[in-house]
């Protein structure tokens, strides 16, 4: 797998129309981005693999994350094998805990022991009849503990909702060789009204869940600066401005450890796909 260079995350390549999302796709694949990544909070997660699969030919197709709350690993571990034997290794298994008030919305005290269940879905894959390898896999780890377990057991980390200051500290966790492969939210305008009124209520609602709220504070903010969304916050996470503001964050986390960045554009219909924003960033790039 070529994971260098820099992806793309989108949850409307996962959720959006298939066909769109796949013309999008192939794409995506002739600007050059190395992989895309799309997120699982339910449904038919392996349909969008392989519908993003079949309509690439060089890119990695990576989850970010599959949600191990909804899924057996064994089911997964045949999923990745078939779709392996017909793409070749293209497919990234990233997986995730999740959250609590996700988990427990349905269920209510289900979301329990992080670590542990991540622990033995990861023997699951391992003891499926047709195994995940390891370096097909990566967690989406953002605390220390979730670190370690990825430079353990997988190829790597895919944080989520991070700073380069958390790719440094995330980097010095894992050592040298495992993959570290953070997200980075972009908006492309140069108006700090548009981008907050884009970009403000997407950030409050995943700084209502406690794992990104835990790790926010981790890294120097507040409970006021999450509570108002501050600018010193808002602008911390996500990168507004034009293509060289987003190509500078870019830089930063490479330069704080980063082997990839998957960078997702935010857009007023945070439902559509944004081509546009992928093309004028793909652009740039070259």
């Amino acid at each position: 797998m070529n994971l260098n260079g820099v992806g793309i995350w989108s949850s409307p390549l996962r959720y959006g129309d298939a066909g769109e999302a796949a013309e999008a796709a192939a794409e995506l694949d002739e600007l050059g981005f190395t992989a895309l990544w799309i997120p699982d909070v339910g449904g038919p997660v392996m349909d969008a693999v392989e519908n993003l699969l079949g309509a690439t030919r060089n890119a990695v197709i990576a989850t970010g994350i599959l949600n191990m709350w909804m899924h057996e690993p064994h089911d997964v571990a045949a999923a990745h094998a078939r779709l392996t034997a017909e793409h070749g290794a293209r497919f990234l298994l990233g997986l995730g805990i999740s959250h609590a008030p996700l988990i427990d919305s349905t269920e209510p005290g289900r979301y329990r022991k992080p670590l542990a269940t991540t622990k033995a879905f990861l023997d699951g894959l391992d003891d499926a009849p047709e195994p995940v390898p390891s370096d097909a896999r990566v967690l989406a780890a953002l605390g220390p503990k979730m670190l370690a377990l990825a430079a353990e057991r997988t190829r790597g980390a895919h944080p989520y909702l991070v700073t380069p200051e958390h790719t440094a500290a995330a980097r010095e966790a894992l050592g040298d060789g495992p993959l570290l492969a953070p997200e980075q939210t972009a908006i492309l305008t140069g108006d700090r009204e548009q981008a907050r009124s884009i970009g403000e209520e997407w950030l409050r609602g995943y700084l209502s869940m406690p794992n990104y709220a835990n790790n926010i504070r981790r890294l120097g903010f507040t409970d006021d600066d999450m509570e108002s969304v501050s600018d010193r916050l808002f602008d911390a996470i996500i990168a507004w401005g034009d293509e060289s503001t987003v190509l500078s964050r870019i830089d930063e986390h490479r330069a704080a450890g980063a082997d990839h960045v998957c960078v997702q554009i935010l857009q007023a219909d945070h439902r559509a796909l944004p081509r546009d924003g992928w093309r004028r960033l793909a652009a740039a790039l070259a």
